[in-house]
């Protein structure tokens, strides 16, 4: 599998309108944006019966996974089941496209759509939730602005207003109830790329470095719900 470089951080929005303005220069917007230059990610992540995901992140485990079912604007015109890999800061997507019955159905607690796919990963993925009680956890929002530089396949995204979802799994209710993750004014900043890292682009964002701090939006939302230990079985 090809993995890519993956570095997360938490920055505050003086930091975000200056690397902005300056990646602004030499990136490209996503051709996924709407309007207003972002969209909405709504995730709904998977855990085992001992949370092996959410305690190999606090761990500091250096091979690790996490599973989640994806959607954008909460609509079901696109989804995705993804499995996340992840070796120290390098991380490898799986990813296999499911239908909204399909998500319904897993929601309801019938895994069995997952064996009558025609995708191997959903297959693995049943599996998982047979053999070792692979549950929804939390549902994780936020918005995201994304660019992009063809050179080392370098993609760059803000992603704000992180939400936690606290009543349910149905990730298709854009009415679902949500709570804040993280202080006010500040956000995650993701920095991937496949290949290398351009000068032009460290330069920008070696700056305010020293402040990043390495995040998980999943442990983020876990911890804001209790989800982490009270899913029902």
């Amino acid at each position: 599998m090809k993995y890519r470089h993956e570095m997360k951080y938490i920055i505050n929005y003086r930091d975000h309108a200056l690397i902005r303005s300056r990646l602004r220069n030499v990136l490209s917007s996503d051709a996924n944006v709407e309007a207003d230059g972002s969209y909405t990610v709504r995730s709904l992540y998977f855990d085992d019966y001992n949370n092996r995901a959410y305690e190999d992140k606090y761990a500091g485990v250096l091979k690790r996974a996490k599973h989640r079912i994806r959607i954008y604007n909460y609509s079901d015109k696109r989804i995705s089941f993804e499995k996340k890999n992840k070796i120290g800061q390098y991380n490898n997507k799986q990813t296999a496209a499911m239908t909204k019955e399909q998500v319904d159905a897993v929601v309801r607690g019938d895994y069995s759509v997952l064996l009558s796919s025609s995708s191997d990963l959903l297959k693995v993925f049943y599996h998982e939730c047979m053999t070792n009680l692979m549950r929804p956890r939390v549902v994780v929002d936020y918005e995201r602005e994304p660019y992009v530089m063809a050179a080392g396949d370098v993609r760059i995204t803000f992603d704000k207003n992180i939400r936690a979802g606290v009543d349910g799994f149905d990730i298709f209710d854009s009415k679902m109830p949500v709570i804040e993750t993280l202080e006010p004014g500040l956000l995650v900043m993701e920095v991937k790329f496949t290949e290398f890292l351009p000068n032009i682009v460290r330069e920008i964002l070696s700056a305010n470095a020293a402040n990043y701090t390495t995040v998980s939006k999943y442990v983020l939302c876990c911890d804001k719900t209790n989800h982490r230990r009270y899913s029902q079985i």
